[in-house]
């Protein structure tokens, strides 16, 4: 990848979401500030290589896209004038333009500064109850997250067209309707999604689908505990948001001891916790207090809980792994969720041995297409040492397609599973 390859892929995954918020805000078109965006960047592509790589990218791309959405508002109108015959159509009169029609804008003309508001209310207008709960999802992921249609496939175990699809109607149904760029009076109906949203956005951050660029991607670890800290503000620390902003922070104190300097999965037990960022766990230790105070846990709240257990245990031998295990059972009972379930089993294996948590793997019969339930299955069979069955749920998973730093894990746990069976 050439410099300017990475230069304009860096702008793509930490800049342009910005950019789009504050143009969507600024316009009130999702449509119209999506495209200037894409369009500006592919600008970059085509013109940097011999112009040379801006010293403010930003705030080039804050420039360019603008320009870009001027000109698609000025050409629309020009459109209706011509189809309608009327007198000029003041389209742009709630977004009044900076300067004269040919005036030219500086890269400072606008900050980035102060953007998250722009995001979250974007992120509040993806969340809109007209939409279908995935497409909500899908689309603030996609405008707001930063995330790639391939990511976000990823994430919901979907074929790319489809996903496709369904962000498309989602921006087609919020033009349609004219839904407006603004701020609810309430968000309550809107938090559960917008909850979710952000713990996809971390997730992708903490074990990225694609492995592009590692193990971990640190823009979206940052992206999703920062546009969290904002919804903490503006809900005025309601203990859910609260809890999964300790989560976050639980995860993000250890991300540094999870890959080898070959960008290889490093697993809990074998992390070097001199490593681990005491003083973002005793930030979380915080938060989650905090949130716990109200006495209203729910299932952010748990997995924060789970996530403090981890991060304040001296060793994986001093982790109180049958607590570990009722919080998940806790867990699996809110959410009926069987990546609960799975997660469980570890943690039943870890406290009672690897025959019952296999006992609590096995009951699982929604998960045959996802990698990592056969990855777990092997590691819970070789622990048993049912070594034949622990490589066929490795071929199970390797069958699957996981990503780069999974494949080599796996492959891996297939050479010490041989070994272990030739001994």
């Amino acid at each position: 990848m050439t410099k300017v390859e990475q230069a304009v892929t860096r702008l793509a995954r930490n800049d342009a979401s910005r950019v789009l918020a504050l143009l969507a805000d600024r316009f009130g078109s999702i449509d119209v500030a999506d495209d200037a965006v894409q369009e500006a960047l592919i600008a970059a592509s085509a013109t940097w290589p011999e112009r040379g790589i801006p010293l403010n990218p930003a705030g080039w791309l804050m420039t360019t896209a603008r320009r870009k959405a001027i000109d698609r508002l000025r050409a629309d109108r020009a459109e209706r004038d011509r189809q309608e015959k009327a007198g000029a159509l003041a389209i742009l009169s709630d977004a009044p333009l900076v300067g004269g029609a040919n005036d030219l804008i500086d890269d400072g003309d606008i900050s980035l500064e102060g953007s998250g508001t722009s995001q979250l209310r974007l992120m509040l207008l993806c969340c809109h109850p007209a939409l279908d709960p995935k497409s909500r999802v899908a689309l603030t992921l996609r405008l707001v997250g930063g995330l790639t249609t391939p990511e976000i496939a990823s994430a919901f175990l979907l074929n790319e067209p489809t996903l496709a699809q369904r962000i498309v109607r989602a921006k087609r149904k919020i033009r349609d309707a004219g839904i407006p760029m603004s701020m609810p009076t309430s968000i309550e109906e809107r938090l559960a999604i917008l909850l979710q949203v952000l713990y996809l956005i971390f997730n992708e951050g903490y074990l990225s689908s694609t492995g592009e660029s590692g193990l971990t991607r640190p823009d979206l670890h940052s992206e999703a505990i920062r546009l969290t800290e904002l919804l903490s503000q503006l809900t005025d620390g309601t203990p859910e948001v609260d809890g999964l902003l300790a989560l976050q922070l639980f995860t993000m104190a250890r991300s540094q001891t999870r890959e080898d300097i070959h960008g290889d999965l490093i697993l809990l037990t074998d992390q070097d916790r001199t490593a681990w960022d005491r003083a973002m766990i005793l930030r979380a230790n915080n938060v989650l207090n905090g949130a716990l105070a109200d006495m209203s846990p729910g299932p952010y709240q748990v997995q924060a809980l789970i996530a403090s257990h981890h991060a304040n245990a001296a060793s994986d031998d001093a982790t109180d792994w049958p607590m570990i295990a009722d919080l998940y059972l806790q867990l699996e009972q809110m959410t009926g969720s069987d990546i609960v379930r799975l997660n469980r089993a570890v943690a039943v294996a870890k406290a009672d041995g690897a025959h019952a948590g296999l006992s609590v793997a096995e009951s699982i019969t929604t998960l045959d297409q996802h990698h990592r339930y056969h990855a777990v299955r092997a590691e819970l069979l070789r622990l048993a040492h049912r070594w034949d069955e622990s490589l066929e749920a490795i071929d199970r998973a390797l069958e699957r397609q996981p990503p780069p730093a999974e494949e080599r894990f796996l492959n891996r746990q297939r050479q010490q599973v041989q070994t272990e069976r030739a001994d």
